[in-house]
């Protein structure tokens, strides 16, 4: 049986087994989640200990309406089956209330058919791809970051700004995230299309990119847009710097990270890179004064002292694990699978502390992208230096 067939036969058997969609209101809410604690894509392991680490601070402050959190993590490797398989355990033996913040794209595809069928919410995926944002065919699904479209053309608009000349070299994974951006970033560039002089894809379980990257130097591309994981987003700053091709690299929201990303390709390396974000850089000097940053460098001390504050993935778990936390208690005592995903479609334009000031969480019945906005920030050899105006929808 081929590999779609299969899970879409398990989603159709699996619905067949019954599932409590409340709890009774002495017990902790459970919450599951997958990440890649290990395998290629390990550097996202962060953002599951980050939110760990904030559930754990909610239950010591009394919980959520007088409820503890019971965050129940399980690693998947980066690898569908395994995200299938932990899933499947979540659901049907720990019976969890909802999904939360599963990371990565093919991961979150290979359950969100059987999540949907069994109307468990599958809220705040740590991806952009663009399919989480399809209420009516997946009603239990919402995203979180930007989609990947979008950041795509922004990306690409912001080459014909600046560099309308430009030749251009992407690399993207070979599964759904890249296709989204490359399909936003070609639409971006409209009729400069042919600009694109390097296309070029890679498999997560590749142990390098050096013969892509060889390629898109040869092509003659002056700039070259890395959509790649930490690790490999990594390996092609370094890579690119030892080969002496020096293009604008421009990295994606998803890999824009200090310590998995900059500093591994070296700070000298990654100098003069840009990238979009939505959060605020730990390391940006600019925010040293800001009550939002204060408050999460005094909660990384508490509860997360051995981690790194200069990495933007525990910026992100932490803002994500708050949003669940508005969710959760925006159902007051009706703490059931269908409030959840009533109150998660219905963020009205929520400010965070760490969320770059004028972008704000927000869904609606017909678009349950929470994030849609960004602004372009370049690197100065120590952090990332945001300009320009706030891009995207409201």
């Amino acid at each position: 049986m081929q590999p779609r067939r299969a899970l879409y036969a398990f989603a159709l058997l699996t619905a067949l087994v019954p599932l409590a969609s409340a709890q009774a209101a002495d017990d902790a809410i459970k919450i599951g989640n997958t990440a890649p604690y290990s395998g290629p894509a390990s550097a996202y392991g962060t953002i599951g200990r980050a939110e760990t680490a904030y559930f754990k601070m909610l239950n010591e402050n009394g919980g959520v309406g007088g409820r503890k959190i019971d965050f129940i993590t399980l690693d998947d490797g980066y690898a569908p089956a395994k995200t299938v398989e932990q899933t499947r355990r979540l659901v049907e033996q720990d019976e969890v209330l909802a999904m939360f913040s599963s990371v990565g794209t093919a991961p979150n595809i290979a359950v969100q058919k059987y999540l949907n069928i069994k109307k468990v919410p599958q809220l705040f995926v740590s991806s952009g791809a663009t399919r989480w944002n399809d209420p009516e065919h997946f009603p239990w699904t919402v995203g979180f970051n930007p989609t990947y479209e979008q950041e795509g053309r922004i990306y690409a608009q912001y080459i014909l700004k600046t560099r309308p000349d430009a030749k251009i070299a992407i690399i993207i994974p070979s599964e759904d995230a890249g296709k989204d951006y490359l399909k936003g970033f070609k639409d971006g560039l409209g009729e400069h299309v042919n600009q694109l002089v390097s296309q070029t894809t890679y498999l997560t379980t590749d142990p390098t990119i050096d013969s892509q990257m060889v390629l898109m130097k040869d092509s003659g591309a002056d700039v070259f847009f890395a959509e790649a994981t930490p690790k490999f987003a990594a390996q092609a700053i370094k890579k690119a710097a030892s080969m002496g091709w020096k293009p604008l690299i421009i990295l994606p929201t998803v890999s824009n990270s200090y310590g998995a990303v900059l500093e591994p390709a070296g700070l000298e390396n990654s100098t003069g890179v840009v990238t979009g974000l939505y959060l605020k850089d730990p390391n940006d000097p600019s925010w040293k004064d800001d009550a939002g940053m204060k408050e999460w460098q005094a909660w990384m001390k508490k509860y997360q002292p051995d981690a790194s504050t200069s990495d933007l993935l525990n910026v992100q778990g932490y803002t994500v694990a708050q949003v669940m936390e508005k969710v959760l208690a925006g159902c007051k005592d009706t703490l059931t699978r269908d409030c959840i995903i009533k109150q998660a479609t219905s963020l009205d334009h929520l400010a965070l502390p760490m969320l770059l000031p004028g972008i704000t969480v927000h869904t609606e019945k017909n678009n349950v992208t929470p994030i849609r906005q960004m602004q372009m920030a370049r690197f100065n050899g120590k952090s990332w230096e945001l300009f320009g105006d706030i891009l995207g929808d409201k």
